[in-house]
């Protein structure tokens, strides 16, 4: 199946989402876009070519996205991905890998990022700061929950209580 239109994908379609540790230049978002592109062009897995797509999101997000109805992605295919990931991260100085960043609009509302220690105890930060929730699992919750204010996010969990 061919490499599709993120809006295209069914709400029930399985995401991963990468954040980048730092901001990436307009010629580091083409490169990277373009090796993603051309590895999803030829996406398999078990031998099955997978209906993909990905979506750019915030100069920040590089959000992968497979239709599971006709062929779902495999451990050894998802792996490969993160292969993908962790070379083309290399050559932009940035980090696409890794879950102990929280990325948040700080109070300018620029699009930042922290590890979980260094949020929990950000000054500045309260019910209202805007957090992105890189843990979505589905095309549906990317869409409708992935920039939610920090009180309305499991990101609250994080904050020390004092």
């Amino acid at each position: 199946m061919p490499r599709i239109a993120f809006s295209q994908l069914h709400d029930d379609a399985r995401v991963w989402v990468f954040g980048a540790s730092h901001p990436i230049s307009a010629d580091g978002e083409t490169d990277l876009l373009n090796s993603v592109d051309a590895w999803l062009d030829q996406w398999s897995a078990h031998g099955a070519p997978l209906t993909c797509a990905r979506d750019w999101s915030h100069g920040r997000f590089l959000v992968v996205g497979v239709d599971q109805r006709s062929a779902g992605a495999s451990g050894c295919s998802i792996d490969a991905l993160f292969r993908v990931l962790q070379q083309v991260q290399g050559t932009l100085g940035t980090s696409f890998l890794g879950g102990s960043r929280v990325f948040y609009r700080n109070d300018e509302g620029q699009l930042t990022c922290a590890e979980r220690t260094e949020f929990a105890s950000a000054p500045g930060i309260g019910a209202t700061t805007r957090v992105f929730d890189t843990a979505v699992t589905t095309a549906g919750d990317y869409r409708s929950r992935f920039e939610l204010s920090l009180g309305e996010s499991w990101h609250a969990a994080l904050r020390v209580r004092g």
